[in-house]
């Protein structure tokens, strides 16, 4: 039983085929060190040789897929999509192109393509003078072309004629100098002696053209090369696929040149200009560079003849689409018509973010003084060049949103102003800051804060001015003079010039009844139109342009106006002059300073504007910034100036009066109605210098009376009844103890 037992549970064992059954195993070879289970499938797949090839292949598959992946990676990287495209641009792109520009060159000199454009060229312009012109020197150039040709028809004859004897020629001289030779020396070896010299020569030539003749030609294909390359590079616009990637700051390749302008106008999506482009214009006709693009400070200037029936002007109405296509912002490109040439476009191309880069110091930080008849220092222009605005018989407007950078281009103003000794200098500003607190010590007047008394001080201020202009007429008349002069302001100090700067107008020129504002804006415009002769200088400043903050008939005498960051078209031509925006004097892609938490993150376009007449023609104006330190210095030179002595003008403030009580003292004793047109004669008579009864109706005194609770009654016509004033007299009385 237990034998039994014990066959049942040993397992069967297998021997390997290299062992026979009947051998007993050392105990070495039984003992197991280390094992696994694995099923029969498992072992096919490790031990068999079919298993292994095809894990094998298994690895090379995988193998396989990651290098395609590396390949793939390293084919489509930007790097070597960029150096695909470069090697392409350089070793096949510029010089193919350089060779057809070349060909065409070549076909240019000795055939009659050339011509035949330029005479197209004039015919489009409509030039005839130009077209006869071209056709004499195309029937001269047929002439010479044919000449030339039965100069080559006769050429070989003449050739082999010359070769035969200059051939007989040298030799004859050789054997006469070898003769010569043999009979002085006396050796037969001399005859021959220059012939071996000159085959001897020739050999050597030949062996050094054959040693060294991959050399010479190496760098002369290497030359040809370059030229080709460089004539490619210059003058043809390669294909976009082709074409170099952005810079890492995102914008294009500083240099302008022919083809990159070229390639510009031919996407400008102009129709006259396609029009001549599919005629030829830009291609078969070479476009008149007047002048070809040259760089100037901070970008590239060029004057381009363009074709009949595209102005420069309607260029301009496209200077957006212009400057995107030139990798510019539309305020880096600037576009006018030739003062030479009214045929021909001047366009400026700044560099890109050169507008962004800090101005220069301002001018006369260190000493010097202005002179208000020739100009003050306000900032530089698009070509970094220093621009002294006319200041004499000028009135100014700035307009833009907050942070634009207004003040800063009215500080300039006002310094050259404090540099003048004989400049006052008048600051109405309806707001609560601390742009023009700098000024304290040299100005005559400043007045901050937006309230009805402020507005009320700036017209009395304004009449005043208004007031003396008679008088300075009449020493116009004693000093012999028809309008202001140095030498009459250094002399009389009733003469001198006077600055007069209002901040936030809007403030000002918005009033709550129609006829309060109608009263402001005549007074202004009839000042501002009459002062500028007598030296008295108005500019006006807000961020709200538009009829009610600038009124039209103001704008309309202004001749100096600066545009800022704006919002929208209609504010822009508000301020620069109607239909601007659509002739490319534009501010509306310039950008205020952006804000964080009360500091300035990023200045953007601050101080920058685009103006009208400030300079010769309109364009762009960076203005000088000034440090709290400079403004103070500058106020100190000023007051030194001046010899210490600035003239104040004190603001009277508004005269205050009772309307109830003035009423009831203009009725007669007796008297139980009048009309209320009498009553407001009576009270202009009563306070002749108090302006709100200058202008006073009866229909006004209606309504400020019920104010004071007293009713007036029309009965035909508007009539004041003396009880009722009284009786609204005792009820204040009453209420008031």
């Amino acid at each position: 039983m237990t034998q039994q037992h014990e066959q049942d549970e040993l397992a069967q064992v297998h021997y390997l085929p290299t062992r026979r059954a009947d051998a007993t195993p050392s105990p070495s070879e039984t003992e197991v060190v280390e094992g696994e289970l694995i099923s029969e499938e498992e072992y096919q797949r490790l031990f068999t040789q079919r298993g292994q090839a095809i894990e094998r292949y298994k690895g090379y598959r995988r193998d396989l897929v990651t290098a395609g992946r590396a390949v793939k990676t390293v084919a489509f990287h930007d790097l070597t999509k960029a150096a695909v495209k470069a090697t392409g641009r350089h070793v096949f792109g510029y010089p193919i192109a350089g060779a057809v520009v070349v060909l065409k060159r070549w076909r240019d000199t000795h055939g009659a393509s050339r011509y035949e454009r330029q005479m197209l060229a004039a015919e489009m312009e409509g030039n005839h003078e130009r077209l006869l012109e071209w056709e004499a020197r195309d029937v001269a150039e047929k002439q010479r072309r044919h000449q030339r040709v039965m100069d080559w028809v006769a050429a070989p004859g003449q050739w082999i004629k010359a070769g035969a004897l200059g051939i007989v020629g040298v030799a004859g001289f050789l054997l006469v100098l070898g003769m010569i030779l043999a009979v002085s020396s006396g050796h037969i070896a001399d005859v021959i002696g220059p012939i071996t010299a000159v085959v001897d020569a020739i050999a050597f030539a030949v062996w050094f053209v054959v040693t060294y003749g991959a050399f010479l030609l190496t760098g002369g294909t290497a030359a040809g090369f370059y030229y080709l390359h460089h004539q490619g590079r210059k003058h043809v616009d390669l294909p976009g696929w082709l074409r170099s990637a952005p810079t890492a700051a995102g914008g294009p390749e500083v240099e302008v040149d022919e083809s990159v302008i070229m390639n510009a106008l031919r996407n400008l999506g102009h129709p006259a200009l396609n029009k001549k482009l599919k005629e030829g214009w830009g291609t078969a006709i070479t476009p008149t560079w007047v002048q070809p693009p040259l760089p100037v400070s901070h970008g590239w200037e060029f004057v381009l003849r363009l074709p009949a029936g595209v102005p420069a002007t309607s260029i301009n109405a496209r200077k957006t689409v212009l400057a995107h296509n030139l990798g510019r912002r539309p305020e880096e490109v600037w576009v006018e018509v030739d003062d030479n040439d009214p045929m021909a476009m001047k366009c400026l191309v700044l560099d890109p973010g050169s507008l962004r880069k800090p101005v220069p110091d301002y001018p006369l930080l260190d000493g010097g003084q202005t002179d208000f008849w020739t100009g003050f220092p306000v900032g530089i222009d698009a070509r970094w060049n220093q621009v002294d605005t006319p200041v004499f018989e000028r009135n100014f407007v700035w307009a833009g949103i907050m942070g634009s950078g207004k003040s800063e281009q009215i500080n300039d103003l006002l310094a050259g102003a404090v540099l003048d000794p004989v400049v006052d200098i008048d600051v109405f500003c309806f707001a609560e800051n601390n742009d023009y607190e700098w000024l304290r010590p040299v100005a005559s007047t400043i007045s901050m804060g937006d309230t009805a008394e402020n507005v009320q001080a700036c017209m009395d201020h304004i009449h005043a001015l208004h007031d003396s202009l008679a008088e300075r007429g009449q020493l116009f008349r004693e000093y012999g003079i028809n309008s202001l002069t140095r030498e009459a302001a250094e002399k009389d100090d009733r003469l001198r010039p006077r600055i007069v700067i209002i901040d936030e107008c809007q403030s000002f020129f918005r009033q709550d009844k129609p006829e309060d504002r109608r009263e402001v804006v005549n007074l202004v415009v009839r000042f501002f139109s009459a002062a500028r002769k007598y030296g008295i200088v108005l500019g006006f400043a807000t961020p709200t342009p538009s009829d009610l903050s600038l009124p039209r008939d103001l704008i309309a005498v202004t001749t100096n106006k600066a545009c800022h960051a704006i919002g929208d078209k209609t504010r822009n031509n508000v301020v620069l002059g109607e239909k601007a925006y659509e002739n490319g004097l534009s501010a509306l892609e310039l950008k205020p300073a952006v804000k964080k938490g009360g500091k300035i993150v990023a200045l953007n376009d601050v101080g920058t504007s685009v103006t009208v007449g400030f300079m010769d023609q309109p364009g762009l104006l960076r203005a000088f910034h000034l440090t709290s330190e400079q403004k103070a210095a500058i106020v100190a030179r000023g007051v030194e100036l001046r010899g210490g002595r600035v003239r104040r003008a004190a603001i009277e403030q508004p005269q205050q009066r009772d309307l109830l009580a003035d009423v009831a003292a203009v009725l007669l004793p007796g008297e139980d109605k009048a009309k209320a047109t009498d009553v407001c004669a009576r009270l202009r008579e009563l306070a002749p210098g108090y302006r709100p009864y200058i202008g006073l109706t009866a229909e006004n005194l209606r309504d400020q009376l019920a104010e004071h609770g007293c009713k007036v009654t029309k009965v035909g016509v508007l009539m004041v009844f003396t009880e009722r004033v009284q009786q609204a007299l005792a009820a204040r009385e009453g209420g008031n103890a």
